[in-house]
């Protein structure tokens, strides 16, 4: 269940995560695709859990860059989060799809920072150069807008 705590992070602590989703989209295993993600979360404790897409060639248990991560941290007793940096090898900033955001939103407060890293990104410049490179940040509830919650299972029903 996604937690009401919430922290800001420092300029070092999103410096680590944006590389450490680049790290991560490097242990890609998409074969059919060719289209590598990376993601790495931030714990309110500190900790960056780093989680790639992983493919099948049954294509339904292919699993996304976000949901790894966050099933590696869950699996470990780790389910509060400050921020998700995501990153591709696109020169734009991609989205998580429909079912990672559904499953950020189990864990995921609506207010947390959600950073969009393009390929391009360079952290010497990061606001970008030109109108490239630009990071997109937003927060888990401009990416599911009217979101179902944890929450929502607790609501009266008639």
């Amino acid at each position: 269940m996604a937690s009401t705590e919430s922290r800001s992070i420092t300029e070092e602590e999103r410096a680590k995560l944006i590389q450490a989703a680049f790290e991560a989209r490097e242990h890609s295993y998409s074969p059919y695709s060719k289209f590598r993600v990376g993601a790495a979360l931030l714990s309110s404790e500190g900790k960056i859990i780093k989680g790639a897409n992983i493919e099948n060639a049954s294509y339904g248990g292919t699993i996304c860059a976000e949901r790894t991560a966050l099933v590696k941290a869950a699996s470990e007793g780790i389910r509060t989060f400050c921020a998700l940096a995501v990153t591709t090898d696109v020169a734009a900033s991609i989205s998580p799809c429909g079912m990672c955001r559904q499953f950020m939103r189990e864990f995921c407060q609506l207010s947390m920072p959600v950073l969009l890293v393009p390929a391009d990104y360079n952290a010497q410049h990061p606001d970008g150069v030109d109108g490239k490179g630009s990071i997109q940040n937003i927060t888990m509830g401009e990416l599911l807008p009217f979101s179902f919650g944890p929450e929502d299972l607790e609501r009266s029903r008639e």
